[in-house]
């Protein structure tokens, strides 16, 4: 299924010249967008031809990240950050017309995002914003220390935290920063001072799975952590790698269903993780696995990136530029373009035919 094409029973909701224009990255077109949707639908939660209801945007506000973990950016970030990022202002706009048509939670995404000298008031921005309920960021960690107490001010409510294992010397290998020992202060920290949710986050490889694991449990015995595997997807820039450590999600959730953990009901306004508890212990051990049978059943997301165009899969093949609407502060012609975008958003990705869309890095609209 060609799933920038209208999908098969739908096609009655679609009409090819309301439409917005497509970019595929490469040559980026940008034409008028008109709404197929009435004023009278406009304020209507955005609900796809799947009948998903899309109540969490992945917001990236920068493509660059200044790590060089192997599995996704082993070269670094090459050249320098975009002049063009979508300013205070223009993510106001956008915020508050996700939230008239049902968005309750937000991520702020990179790259890595803490490289934004005005994040703090883009977090406000976020907060203050009537009908969000959730603000929550990704990030390496790098400058948490530094910036806790002023995210925590701003209104955070969630962070995840890349880390991918609790090895120094294998931190500072994947990573290129020797800096894991800080990592896990400044997390104690934010867990004996804010009352921030915090979430790590580890790229499920062959070679570290069960050593993190074994770690991971550990680490949470008495802290209330999620520490979640995320398994490991192929990409244009890391075929080579991922052959090479690709491992499925079970070799994890097996030994935690064989030890007495048990899952959890997802709410809906969660991302894609099954987490898994035990009585014994604080915190939990969470699973992401793209490559599960039905794992786009209950997608409830949309993503935009750092330039203001909008992907209605993380691995689609295109985007759709809703800049002009923020740049005018034109809250009622992008709420009236994201109701255009439902009989078009697909079904599912398609990885298991090893395309990732545009996706050439993970580091690209915040994964």
């Amino acid at each position: 299924m060609n799933h920038l094409a209208p999908n098969a029973g739908n096609a009655q909701l679609y009409s090819p010249v309301a439409a917005p224009a497509i970019s595929d990255g490469d040559s980026p077109s940008k034409v008028a967008m008109s709404s197929i949707h009435s004023p009278s639908t406009l304020s209507q939660p955005l609900t796809d031809g799947f009948a998903r209801r899309l109540t969490y945007l992945r917001l990236s506000i920068t493509d660059f990240c200044n790590f060089r973990c192997e599995y996704c950016l082993p070269d670094g970030y090459q050249g320098k950050p975009p002049q063009n990022e979508i300013s205070v202002a223009e993510i106001a706009t956008l915020i508050r017309g996700f939230a008239e048509v049902g968005t309750k939670k937000v991520r702020i995404t990179g790259g890595e995002p803490s490289i934004r000298r005005d994040l703090v008031d883009i977090i406000k921005t976020v907060k203050n914003t009537e009908g969000i309920e959730t603000v929550a960021m990704t990030s390496n960690g790098y400058k948490l220390g530094k910036h806790l107490a002023d995210w925590h001010a701003a209104g955070l409510n969630q962070l995840n935290i890349s880390m991918d294992s609790f090895d120094a010397a294998t931190f500072h290998k994947m990573t290129g920063f020797d800096m894991l020992p800080q990592l896990l202060t400044d997390m104690d920290k934010l867990l004996a001072t804010t009352d921030i949710k915090l979430k790590i986050n580890s790229i499920l490889m062959a070679e570290t799975a069960f050593e993190n694991l074994m770690n991971a449990i550990d680490y949470v015995k008495d802290r209330p952590v999620t520490y979640r595997f995320i398994e490991f997807m192929q990409t244009s820039d890391n075929s080579d790698l991922f052959f090479a450590q690709h491992a499925q999600s079970d070799i994890i959730t097996n030994y935690l269903i064989k030890h007495g953990w048990q899952t959890h009901v997802r709410g809906s306004n969660d991302g894609p993780a099954i987490e898994y508890s035990h009585p014994n212990y604080k915190g939990r051990i969470g699973m992401i696995a793209p490559y599960a049978a039905h794992f786009c059943d209950s997608c409830n997301r949309l993503r935009v990136s750092s330039q203001g165009k909008v992907h209605l899969c993380l691995f689609d093949q295109g985007n759709y530029d809703i800049r002009e609407h923020l740049q005018q502060d034109d809250v009622a012609g992008l709420v009236s373009t994201l109701h255009s975008f439902m009989p078009i958003k697909p079904e599912h990705h398609h990885l298991h035919d090893s395309n990732s869309g545009m996706m050439n890095n993970l580091s690209m609209i915040g994964g």
